[in-house]
């Protein structure tokens, strides 16, 4: 058995900016860039096609914006800005150092997470300063796939060095965390349990 965990919501609460294409605005600014005036506008258009649960980089998405108004950037002055409008204020929920512990008792572990901003979940891992850290790391924006698509979950599995049907994911939304049971590996949602609950069970090897 292998355990994953969803990152946002299930084990950190982390800040998010309310306005976020006021925050990449920010961000661009104070790299030299001149931010068009309709830049909301842009930021919150769509610029590409994408299959159904594919995940759309943010980084991306900035650079498309900008060209639609004539503004060129580089890939890493796009990816640096994005990363460091999302890198903010990160908590730990209760239970999560806990249960990476036990998890991490039964066999390897990992964060399989949604996120569009490269680096993000990383970043906010460091900043979590978790004491058992994951043996892997699978996002959506580095796979492509968004879960609850079953692209993700294999991933997960395979990064891990276990079949699907061995993986147990740990997350709060059906939705999206849920999705793992869908595709042959086990959900285990935190609206049924706490993670001290999950834990516990873990170390009982009742899961």
């Amino acid at each position: 058995m292998a355990v994953s965990f969803d990152l946002f919501g299930t084990l950190v609460d982390a800040d998010r900016p309310a306005d976020p294409w006021t925050a990449v605005a920010d961000a661009l600014t104070k790299r030299g860039v001149t931010v068009p005036d309709d830049w909301e506008a842009a930021y919150r258009s769509s610029h590409r096609d994408y299959e159904r649960g594919h995940e759309a980089a943010l980084d991306e998405h900035v650079r498309l914006a900008l060209a639609s108004r004539d503004t060129e950037v580089t890939a890493d002055t796009a990816r640096s800005a994005v990363l460091a409008a999302f890198d903010r204020r990160v908590e730990v929920r209760d239970g999560a150092r806990d249960a990476l512990a036990a998890a991490g008792e039964c066999g390897p572990v990992a964060v399989c997470s949604n996120c569009s901003v490269p680096g993000l979940v990383e970043r906010t891992l460091e900043r979590a300063d978790v004491d058992a850290a994951p043996d892997t790391v699978v996002t959506s924006v580095d796979c492509g796939w968004r879960k609850p698509h079953r692209e993700i979950f294999a991933a997960t599995a395979a990064a891990l060095d276990v079949p699907l049907p061995e993986l147990v994911h740990v997350g709060d939304d059906a939705r999206t965390d849920g999705g793992a049971a869908r595709v042959g590996a086990r959900s285990i949602l935190l609206d049924d349990r706490t993670l001290d609950a999950v834990a516990t069970r873990l170390r009982e090897g009742a899961l």
